[in-house]
């Protein structure tokens, strides 16, 4: 038998080299055209696919590569391979270059012999709860609210806009991040942008693409609103106002901004914790409290902000609007924070301009508030126009106490009130302000009160079309003297009568003394009366201020509908410094609210918690320290 070739002898050795893309040498063909020259050709192999092995050859290739002593390859395959053999084939040609002793490091390693496909990393999973909310970029003047420059080398040009959030996100480092929503986002050309989220967090609510997150020290105070012949910016906070009222600026903010869109409970999150809402300085919470409740989510007193002067108007009408637009409501809006010197100016205003005295310092009343600004200074509308002829911007209740009840709702209070009066409204009013049967900053008649989610307002209203309580058609008659027992929830509903109804009702020897009159019915309606349901009409709670040893705050609804979650705003929630410190504001979400103004809720509450030492501490505030119950009418309202 003939002594085998080199080229033969080589090839018996089948050492398999391995690369990075899980092909190996065993899979060529070796031809020696030449002394010189060697080329590789791809073997035809069945079970190939896109270059990658799929079957158990390669393994076993693997395993005898590991069983191999050290040996050079170079000298045995050569160095001169051509680029179409891969990454290994560079290796090796470029070994003879390459000092020996820098090659030792070199490690090819086999490939896995199936073929394995790359998950994408699973993002981290995080909720609010992981983020820890700073007020301020420690070691600095920047706070929430404040101006600033975000300079990025090399990425991009520099960034202007506003700090919305700073904080620690999870994770081993503890390093400051900063949430900042970008005033023009044409030069966010290679940075990555959103709404407000960071890892799928929501922080801050912006327009999307608006949003970026950079760590602190990217961020200097905005250099365009800098100090210019040491004459001070009125976006800059002085070293007099950081004493006053802490480190967070508050610029005016120009134009129509709209109330706040919160569509859950994460995004009302986003907009909670310390020095959010309206900052409170001296006695101001009865105002705060009110101004917040007025516009952060709500648009119903946006008229008050729009409306052009008339001739019947103060000379400083247009001044006064627009401190209350562009210094509290937008900025409010926009930033979600007010900063205490900006409401004084309002203040310093309505006590210069109304006849309230001591709105500066003095402990004051909202409702005092609401009749100096709407009434004396912005000359609005009365929201309720009642059938004696009386207008009013809100409506006391006067009820007797019924000492069987508990727990009475505000509807149930309503009724009885507008029962009692024989009042009603000539329409449908946009707002309704109702104040609680409490008297002074102590006696109140119930010591609970139920604020009603919503208010039936279809039995007040005059010439409105009603419902007979009795068969539900089209009622003609009413009956006061039907009025009867509020404890078994028989109201305003149970006067109106069909002409068949009130006549067997009123057989009952026990009735036959009441006194029934008729009542309106649009002759539009009564064509379709028997075609169609009467319409009830109904307005929606969109907050309640609350008082207690003479400090106001206030629970909000931050949107519409039954689903809207709610928060608590405090203006004078914690303080920093005595004599000459400042207050900090906080809005906190509630989100058992809801079921807690449910009847079913309050009924479990009511009975389960009957010491009110052991209410939560918000449920205590809602059901006993309610001062204001604020109604909307989201039909209504588009028209004022």
């Amino acid at each position: 038998m003939n002594s085998k070739s080199d080229y033969e002898a080589e090839k018996d050795k089948k050492l398999t080299i391995t690369n990075r893309f899980g092909d190996s040498l065993e899979n060529y063909e070796l031809s020696n055209e030449s002394e010189h020259k060697t080329r590789v050709y791809p073997k035809k192999i069945p079970n190939r696919k896109n270059g990658i092995l799929k079957n158990s050859e390669a393994n076993h290739s693997a395993v005898e590569n590991s069983l191999l002593e050290d040996v050079d390859l170079a000298d045995i395959l050569g160095t001169n391979w051509p680029k179409r053999a891969g990454p290994a084939a560079m290796i090796l040609n470029n070994k003879s270059k390459t000092d020996p002793s820098n090659c030792e490091d070199i490690i090819l390693k086999p490939a896995s012999p199936t073929l394995t496909k790359i998950e994408p990393e699973e993002p981290l999973r995080f909720t609010i709860a992981d983020y820890q909310p700073l007020i301020e970029i420690p070691g600095t003047e920047l706070a929430i609210g404040s101006l600033v420059e975000v300079s990025n080398p090399g990425v991009c040009e520099d960034l202007y806009g506003v700090i919305r959030w700073i904080g620690i996100p999870p994770g081993p480092q503890k390093n400051v991040l900063v949430g900042i929503e970008i005033e023009d986002e044409s030069n966010l050309k290679n940075v990555v942008a959103s709404d407000g989220r960071h890892n799928g967090v929501r922080l801050f609510t912006c327009h999307d693409g608006r949003a970026i997150f950079v760590p602190a020290n990217r961020c200097t105070a905005d250099r365009r609103f800098a100090d210019v012949d040491n004459t001070i910016s009125a976006n800059r906070v002085s070293s007099n106002h950081t004493k006053k009222f802490g480190v967070a600026d508050c610029p005016a903010i120009y134009g129509s901004i709209p109330p706040l869109e919160i569509h859950n409970s994460d995004e009302l999150a986003s907009i909670c914790g310390k020095f959010k809402g309206i900052q409170g300085h001296h006695n101001s919470c009865y105002l705060d409290a009110t101004l917040f409740s007025m516009f952060t989510f709500t648009s119903v007193f946006d008229s008050i902000l729009y409306r052009r002067p008339g001739p019947q108007d103060i000379r400083n009408y247009s001044e006064v609007q627009k401190v209350l637009r562009d210094e509290i409501v937008n900025p409010l809006r926009k930033n979600v924070f007010v900063r205490s010197d900006r409401v004084m100016k309002l203040r310093e205003l309505l006590d210069q301009l109304s006849s309230v005295s001591g709105l500066t310092c003095e402990e004051k009343d909202p409702e005092e508030f609401l009749n100096s600004l709407l009434s004396q200074i912005m000359r609005v509308e009365p929201f309720l126009k009642l059938s004696s002829g009386q207008d009013s911007y809100f409506y006391q209740l006067f009820v007797e106490k019924d000492e069987k009840l508990t727990l009475p709702s505000v509807q149930q209070l309503f009724e009885q009130s507008f029962h009692s009066s024989d009042i009603k409204l000539k329409v449908v009013p946009s707002c309704f302000i109702i104040q609680m049967p409490r008297f002074g900053k102590n006696y109140k008649m119930y010591p609970r009160i139920l604020p009603s989610q919503v208010l039936d307002v279809t039995d007040i209203i005059e010439n409105s079309p009603r419902q007979c309580s009795l068969c539900g058609k089209l009622a003609e008659f009413e009956c006061r003297d039907c009025f009867g027992s509020l404890q078994a929830g028989s109201g305003l509903e149970c006067t109106a009568f069909c002409p068949k109804c009130l006549k067997t009702f009123h057989s009952h020897i026990k009735r036959t003394n009441h006194v029934s009159k008729k009542i309106y019915s649009p002759k539009e309606f009564k064509i379709m009366a028997e075609h169609m349901v009467v319409p009830r009409l109904y307005m929606e709670l969109f907050a309640v201020v609350c008082i207690e040893t003479s400090h106001y705050v206030a629970f909000v609804k931050s949107g519409s509908g039954p689903d809207a979650p709610w928060c608590f705003f405090d203006s004078m929630a914690d303080r920093k410094g005595e004599q000459n410190g400042y207050n900090i504001p906080e809005i906190t979400c509630v989100p058992e609210l809801t079921q807690w103004l449910s009847e079913e809720g309050a009924r479990s509450i009511n009975e389960t918690s009957t010491n009110d030492k052991v209410l939560p501490e918000h449920a205590k505030r809602i059901f006993c320290d309610a001062y204001m119950c604020l109604y909307q009418s989201t039909d209504i309202m588009m028209y004022h």
